[in-house]
């Protein structure tokens, strides 16, 4: 239960608190968690590991205790709302980013936390020890090298394929596109029912704001996932019949029914504690300037 505490707390921050200032009261946090049956203690536990992992920070406030992203805790939650309401594939230079390691067994650990890491951003694992990417992923590699500080173990190039293959056969080498392909297909199949369901129900006024709040959330945690899966590549190499595409669009009008009364309910709870000035003032459950964008 405890990882999927924090699961969900990652999704609340990268859903909402982004918008709010990413700084929230516990108790405002224990509330919003109590809707998907995460007890306080479960909570507490959860977001004390993310203040160890460096993900939030803790601020006092007389004898209340706030929690907000850390500067990696926001490029992150930034990132992955980036990817996640990105609807279009990117276009692709024809150039692929190749990074190198040989890390020692001693810094086994460092090894482990940067493959995930790699995983994260979209590289394939080409070959032991070679990752690879069509995206322009330079400034991520970069910080991933300082982080770990193996700026000795590691070589980073960006270079063109010459062959003999052609550039899918990269792309079938280094990610499980039909694991991927499927993993869409069972969302497809659960969500495009649901949303009919729920266009049903909230056209007729029967569905409440809190239970909106819940939808929407667990939507957007689900649709999560796949950003540990799906490397999003180019429109070029990807198989013609790409269900990625499907599912995007999907999870935007699935989202978009749902955005303005879950956007009510958080207010509601967030108001009474918390300062609710917005770092986004842009951002409007009316006008979803985040599904609407595209690149």
């Amino acid at each position: 239960m405890g990882a999927k505490t924090q699961s969900m707390i990652f999704t609340i921050y990268g859903d909402y608190l982004r918008h709010y200032g990413n700084k929230i009261w516990i108790g405002s946090l224990i509330r919003l968690l109590k809707e998907f049956g995460h007890n306080e203690q479960g909570v507490r536990v959860a977001v004390s590991r993310m203040v160890k992992q460096g993900w939030i920070q803790s601020e006092k406030q007389g004898n209340k205790s706030f929690y907000f992203l850390t500067e990696r805790g926001v490029n992150r939650m930034d990132e992955a709302a980036n990817r996640i309401f990105k609807l279009n594939p990117q276009k692709w230079d024809r150039k692929w980013r190749i990074l190198m390691y040989t890390i020692p067994e001693e810094k086994r650990q460092v090894r482990d936390e940067l493959r995930q890491e790699l995983m994260w951003s979209g590289f394939g694992s080409f070959s032991n020890g070679c990752w690879i990417s069509p995206n322009s992923l330079e400034k991520e590699v970069n910080i991933l090298i300082d982080k770990y500080d193996i700026s000795e173990y590691v070589d980073f190039f960006v270079s063109e394929y010459k062959g003999p293959k052609n550039s899918q056969s990269l792309v079938r080498k280094s990610w499980p596109l039909e694991e991927i392909h499927n993993k869409y297909e069972e969302f497809i199949s659960k969500y495009s029912k649901q949303f009919i369901v729920h266009q049903s129900v909230i056209s007729r006024g029967e569905m409440s704001d809190s239970e909106c709040f819940v939808e929407r959330t667990k939507l957007v945690h689900e649709y999560r996932k796949f950003l540990f899966i799906d490397p999003g590549l180019p429109q070029e190499l990807l198989p013609p019949k790409w269900n990625g595409n499907h599912a995007a669009l999907l999870f935007s009008q699935y989202y978009k029914l749902l955005a303005e009364p879950a956007s009510s309910f958080f207010e509601n709870v967030f108001r009474k504690d918390n300062d609710l000035r917005r770092k986004d003032h842009s951002y409007d459950a009316k006008d979803h300037p985040l599904i609407i964008k595209s690149e």
